[in-house]
């Protein structure tokens, strides 16, 4: 199973393997990491840039059953789902679906606050805008994510804060909304009463596995057929440093 990492992190990437590999029960998880991009995707910029270098890193890669996105609220998996024959699961989907299953409402508790558009408009366009309590934001960054899931970091009182706040207003089901924040589902769980928590790694593998046992795959005959012949014109050049390196 290729889970693809949606930033250039490295040691983002080996936290989302060992989320993955854990919560699979057959598969052999191969985590992986765009060539080039930002290091951690908090906006839309980011997240756009982020989405062409996953989609191009898929592609390079030649065996895998199944692909899961490890990026919550980012965009792209139309795309890698146009580009692959194989069940392609985003961690999104399978968090707040799998929180649907579980209560009336939901909250996402994420990382920063210029994320907090980007994983609105996600949770829109999958269809369960009605089914969401809000997006909260934690003032966690992505690059520290890590350290709150090994224990390393206060930030799990962070989190905590925000759910209780998310819970007031109605939800009564949290989600995760980080690939970074994988672990933390029964810690954060049982300071919360016993409340249901989703990581959305963990479930997009085990999402991935039952549609693999099931013999399905995204369909084809629809958008995610794939795109006809057409000439392609090559990137030969890097990134403006505008885009790379704003404020420079």
């Amino acid at each position: 199973m290729l889970v693809v990492n949606c930033n250039t992190d490295e040691q983002v990437t080996a936290g989302i393997a060992r989320t993955a590999q854990a919560a699979a029960r057959t598969s052999v998880v191969r985590a992986v990491q765009p060539t080039w991009g930002p290091t951690s995707a908090e906006g839309y910029l980011e997240s756009y840039l982020s989405a062409a270098a996953v989609i191009e890193r898929v592609a390079q890669e030649r065996t895998y059953d199944a692909v899961v996105l490890a990026g919550f609220g980012e965009h792209g998996r139309e795309g890698v789902r146009q580009l692959a024959s194989v069940p392609v699961v985003d961690i999104t989907e399978a968090a707040v679906f799998t929180a649907c299953l579980l209560g009336h409402r939901f909250g996402v508790v994420t990382t920063l606050e210029s994320t907090l558009a980007g994983i609105t408009d996600t949770i829109e366009l999958i269809g369960l805008a009605g089914r969401s309590a809000g997006v909260r934001a934690s003032g966690i960054p992505v690059s520290h994510a890590g350290a709150v899931a090994e224990g390393e970091d206060p930030g799990l009182e962070a989190l905590e804060r925000e759910a209780r706040v998310l819970l007031d207003a109605g939800a009564d089901v949290i989600v995760l909304g980080c690939a970074a924040f994988g672990g933390l589902d029964r810690r954060l769980s049982e300071r919360l009463g016993g409340v249901p928590v989703v990581d959305g790694v963990g479930q997009a593998v085990r999402m991935a596995e039952t549609l693999l046992a099931a013999g399905l795959s995204t369909s084809k005959h629809g958008p995610f057929a794939p795109p006809r012949a057409k000439v392609w014109t090559e990137r030969t050049l890097p990134l403006p440093a505008k885009i790379s390196r704003p404020g420079v």
